[in-house]
């Protein structure tokens, strides 16, 4: 049996949807003003450079996030029986893959200005008839670039636990993150003014680092969702519990032997099969849509479960193996 052909989700979890959509508008806003002020001001300091690039390469994922938010809904069709939730996954591997490129630019253009001994020269701007030196401008905009970003950050991360959402926990912990780059900027701009040339392309390597540590983190991910890894917590730290409630709840009903389930995450949604051996086929197949709607109650964030009864089980490393008995088994039929 197939539950449900269409996902919604729960009354609860669809206002906290609505907030995380809130707040990646307010993200992408606040992003565009942070890059055009640090574009005004950076001069020629490739530490500022690379922070105005990170704020710009930080409008992929919420962009990606609410791309994804119009398709993953849709009702499956002829040509995707299964519904588009696997653009959550897609907008999640295009971030990491924009994190990893440009943040691999950064560090090889900043290595080569420090070896070949650049020196950026920050300039000065005409204002109300006074000549100021650039870093003063800059500084402010570099913390304009940091401390709202930690709070947007900080906010997101709740809702990306609490909706399962993979793509918005990305986007809050480069968010939080944010206050690092923008202060190994401001380093490498007070380097500048104090007559170290080579901080700048130090504090330009530093930021691009953590450019690519979040592109490849997130690339790994991203990449694991795709080739139907087992599906694991939000924050990919350990395998998500649900896949032994499933397997426990099967054994708990009198007519199972033995039971194991395999699950695949396709966004915010699981999918999968749960085999089990009965005990007798009285009534199989009413057992088997009773077993698959319980399954459903478990959790909300269940797209679609097959139950199957088989014979006998494949071995998994991770799961204890039926001990089945002549006497108590019966044979089974694949559905």
């Amino acid at each position: 049996m197939t539950i449900p052909d269409r996902f919604e989700l729960p009354p609860d979890k669809l206002e906290l949807h609505r907030k995380a959509r809130r707040l990646e508008w307010l993200t992408i806003a606040y992003l565009v003003s942070a890059t055009v002020l640090l574009y005004l001001t950076i001069g020629q300091s490739q530490a500022g450079k690379a922070a105005m690039i990170e704020d710009a390469l930080s409008l992929t994922p919420p962009i990606a996030w609410l791309i994804a938010a119009r398709f993953r809904d849709r009702p499956p069709d002829k040509m995707h029986p299964w519904g588009f939730h696997r653009g959550v996954t897609l907008a999640y591997l295009a971030s990491a893959v924009a994190l990893l490129l440009f943040g691999s630019f950064i560090l090889l253009e900043s290595t080569f200005k420090l070896i070949t001994a650049e020196h950026p020269p920050m300039g000065v701007i005409s204002l109300f008839g006074e000549e100021i030196w650039l870093g003063w401008l800059m500084l402010p905009a570099l913390a304009w670039s940091g401390i709202p970003a930690v709070l947007l950050g900080r906010a997101k991360m709740p809702l990306a636990a609490a909706l399962h959402d993979k793509v918005l926990y990305a986007d809050a912990k480069m968010n939080k993150a944010d206050w690092l780059t923008a202060a190994a900027a401001a380093v490498g701009v007070i380097g500048i003014g104090l007559g170290l040339w080579w901080a700048d392309a130090a504090a330009a390597i530093a930021i691009s680092l953590d450019i690519v540590r979040d592109g490849w983190t997130n690339l790994r991910a991203a990449g694991r969702d795709v080739i139907d890894t087992r599906p694991s917590t939000y924050d990919g730290s350990e395998p998500h519990p649900l896949l032994g409630r499933i397997e426990d709840t099967l054994r708990e009903m009198e007519w199972v032997q033995d039971a194991q389930a395999r699950l695949r995450e396709e966004g915010h949604v699981f999918t999968g099969e749960a085999l089990v051996i009965p005990r007798d086929e009285d009534d199989l197949v009413e057992r088997l849509e009773d077993a698959a709607r319980r399954l459903a109650d478990l959790d909300w964030r269940f797209y679609d479960v097959v139950v199957v009864p088989v014979s006998t089980l494949d071995k998994r490393p991770d799961a204890p193996q039926p001990q089945v008995s002549a006497a108590d088994s019966a044979p089974g039929r694949s559905t």
